[in-house]
């Protein structure tokens, strides 16, 4: 597994991580053996990057996390956790002072069995409550304390995105990014380059789309966030599908696997998937310190981390896929970007 520094922190993280909203049981039940099972084979597969948040499953992802960290110290020592605050209902949405979020922050710290968070992140934390700005100072408190190492922003849109990088300490930003998403490249990208922030690439496979694997009548469980937000109903509708309908999704997916066999000529792997290709089209870019994919089996963290061996994308197909974004994707995402 290929590392990279994440910003100025100077931390070292695999640039396949784990992303593990499915571990506080919020796509659906995981039994405590699965989850274990997804940790070793993150370990085995150096894949040292885990990302968390506090509301996921109430605390169940950092507890699960902990405990794996408390039973195999051993393997654990270089293992860097990024969680984040502030959607917890302590908080959200109208509820944020610097003691409760460091009460929170506590909550973290106990829940993973650590002296201080490697990475906090505000959790897409409302567009008022970041601009304002004061809460940045608070976290330049915590960091002063000791209660956390580094910190950053996990954000929905580029406006907000663009905010952050006012902050010379913020280490890195979270953000939708992927080959269904990518204005990002036009601006962010490079002023985080230049402020040396570090991104954090999330929804890499928009919700499975990405995968290739989905089909019209797949069905998600009641506590999957694809079935009951669908069209944003319970939060930012970007952070299902993209902010793409379903259906609409799924028709985008069949013509670019068409449009990439029909360009089978160029200097191309066509033996790769689609799902290898968006994830390998991520680690193409620079700006790019982790690709934080979630997974319900080992199996499929192994199959992710693979792609990190992985020769870079022929420039044709880059440009391809930029094309495709701008002339059939871009006007189907919803709630803005």
């Amino acid at each position: 597994m290929k590392l990279r520094t994440l910003g100025h922190s100077g931390l070292q993280v695999s640039e396949i991580g784990l992303g593990c909203w499915q571990l506080g049981d919020d796509f659906g039940p995981i039994s405590q053996d699965t989850a274990n099972e997804i940790l070793a084979a993150a370990q085995q597969q150096q894949v040292n990057f885990l990302d968390t948040a506090d509301v996921y499953g109430a605390g169940l992802s950092e507890n699960r996390i902990g405990q794996w960290l408390a039973n195999n110290q051993h393997n654990s020592t270089q293992t860097i956790v990024a969680t984040k605050v502030g959607r917890d209902a302590k908080l959200f949405p109208n509820q944020y002072t610097k003691q409760t979020m460091q009460n929170n922050i506590e909550g973290s710290l106990q829940r993973l069995g650590v002296d201080a968070i490697d990475l906090i992140q505000l959790h897409c934390v409302p567009r008022e409550v970041l601009f304002a700005g004061e809460v940045f100072n608070w976290l330049e408190d915590f960091q002063q304390q000791g209660l956390i190492r580094f910190y950053g922003a996990s954000v929905e849109m580029l406006d907000e995105a663009e905010f952050c990088l006012n902050y010379s300490k913020v280490t890195s930003l979270q953000m939708l990014l992927n080959i269904f998403r990518q204005d990002a490249l036009d601006k962010v990208l490079p002023l985080a380059t230049s402020k040396n922030v570090g991104i954090i690439a999330r929804l890499p496979l928009a919700s499975g789309l990405l995968s290739g694997k989905m089909s019209a009548d797949r069905q998600f469980s009641a506590q999957d966030h694809r079935n009951y937000n669908k069209d944003g109903a319970h939060f930012h509708v970007g952070e299902t599908f993209n902010g793409i309908a379903f259906e609409q999704g799924l028709a985008l997916v069949e013509q670019l696997q068409q449009l990439l066999i029909e360009h089978s000529e160029l200097d191309f792997p066509t033996q790769l998937n689609l799902q290898q290709i968006a994830i390998r089209w991520l680690l193409d870019l620079p700006a790019v310190s982790s690709v934080i994919a979630g997974v319900s089996k080992s199996q499929q963290l192994i199959n992710n981390a693979a792609v990190s061996q992985l020769d870079k994308l022929p420039t044709e197909i880059t440009q391809l896929l930029a094309d495709f974004y701008q002339q059939k994707v871009r006007q189907h995402i919803r709630g803005g970007i």
